[in-house]
C-alpha cells in the first residue's frame, strides 16, 4: 500500500485536539497522496461521526472513515471505484476496520486526491467552529500544503475558503474554473472555493460537483 498520510506534523495538531476537541476523541489528519495530487480537497472539521476517532482504533485517522455522504459526492466525480463505494453503501460505522480504510485511502490516492480538514480538531457532533479555532490551524494547513504540493486545492464552504485565503469568500461567486491565488512560501497555489457538499450542505451537492469536474 502507498504511504498515504504525512506524520510530521501530528505532534502540533494533537496538542491542538486537547485546546478545542473533545477530550476523549483524537484528531483526524489528511490523507491520501501525499506528493504532489491532482488535487487537496479541504473540509472544515472532522466529528465523532467518524470511526477513526476513537482512541481504541488502530488504523488511520483520516477524514469520513464510517459515514457514507463524503463518499457519495466522491462517487459522483469518479474518484472511488464502484466497488469500493458498494462497499462503503454496505457497512454499518462499526463494521469498518482499520484494514477497510487503508483500501478506501489507497483508492484515494491512486486517483492523485488528498483529503484533510481545515481544522483536525474531533468534535462530539457537528457544531460549527468559530473562526478562532481555524485560525489556530492556518499555519498547520499552509505547511500541510508545503509539504503536500498539491496541483489544486479546492476549500468547501464559505468559512473555510474566507479562513484560507484571508479575506471574505462568498463561494456562490465562483462558477467554472474560477480561482483564487494563495502564497505559501515561495509557492503559488490555485485554489477553488466551493459550496459545501455533505452534512448540512447536502442539498448543495449537484452545484459542489458540477464545479468540481470542471475544476479537475
Amino acid at each position: 500500500m502507498p504511504d498515504t498520510q504525512i506524520k510530521r506534523l501530528r505532534r502540533e495538531f494533537d496538542k491542538l485536539q486537547l485546546k478545542h476537541g473533545a477530550k476523549n476523541l483524537s484528531s483526524i489528519y489528511g490523507a491520501g497522496c501525499v506528493r504532489h495530487p491532482h488535487v487537496m480537497l479541504v473540509f472544515m472539521n472532522p466529528t465523532g461521526r467518524n470511526v477513526s476517532t476513537r482512541k481504541s482504533w488502530k488504523g488511520i485517522r483520516a477524514p469520513w472513515l464510517g459515514t457514507k455522504s463524503a463518499w457519495k459526492f466522491l462517487k459522483k466525480l469518479d474518484l472511488i471505484p464502484t466497488a469500493v463505494f458498494e462497499e462503503i453503501n454496505t457497512l454499518r460505522p462499526e463494521e469498518w476496520t482499520p484494514d477497510f480504510g487503508n483500501k478506501v485511502y489507497g483508492e484515494v490516492s491512486k486517483r492523485k486526491v488528498f483529503i484533510t480538514n481545515l481544522a483536525k480538531c474531533t468534535q462530539e457532533d457537528a457544531r460549527s467552529l468559530r473562526d478562532y479555532v481555524f485560525k489556530d490551524y492556518l499555519n498547520l494547513m499552509k505547511q500541510e500544503i508545503e509539504i503536500v504540493k498539491p496541483r489544486k486545492i479546492v476549500t468547501f464552504g464559505n468559512q473555510v475558503s474566507s479562513m484560507l485565503l484571508d479575506r471574505t469568500i462568498r463561494v456562490s461567486e465562483y462558477r467554472g474554473s474560477k480561482k483564487e491565488k494563495l502564497f505559501v512560501g515561495r509557492k503559488t497555489f490555485a485554489v477553488y472555493p466551493t459550496h459545501y457538499p455533505v452534512g448540512q450542505g447536502m442539498r448543495n451537492m449537484p452545484l459542489a460537483v458540477k464545479r468540481v469536474k470542471a475544476i479537475l
